[in-house]
């Protein structure tokens, strides 16, 4: 006796999961994700007590460890740099015409090493 299963129906994603999702604003929580994702990264590599991440962003103690756990919607893009400058790092924005002759242009967040 043979037993097939039924095929799995695979839908390929974007490159932007909050859009696969639905959100709204997928744009601006991927931006903020991949922000915030960077700045952990660099406070991780401090072993800095959250008392200390605190001091050193200028943000009260809970929002450390909302910033920690991702729930980044008390934080604007703009703060998020601000943190990244507190760090030591250097962020450069770059503006330029879309390759792609239709649809509107995005944000892309590249980390370098």
């Amino acid at each position: 006796m043979s037993s097939t299963k039924p095929a799995i129906a695979i839908t390929r994603g974007t490159t932007n999961v909050f859009e696969d999702l639905g959100y709204a604003d997928a744009g601006e929580r991927q931006t903020k994700t991949r922000l915030a994702l960077a700045v952990n990264n660099l406070l991780k590599g401090r072993k800095l007590k959250q008392r200390e991440i605190a001091e050193l962003l200028h943000i009260p103690q809970p929002k450390v460890s909302a910033l920690k756990n991702y729930r980044l919607d008390q934080f604007s893009v703009e703060r998020l740099l601000t943190f990244l400058t507190a760090l030591n790092q250097d962020v450069e924005i770059m503006i330029r015409p879309r390759r792609a002759a239709t649809g509107a242009g995005h944000i892309s967040v590249l980390a370098v090493a």
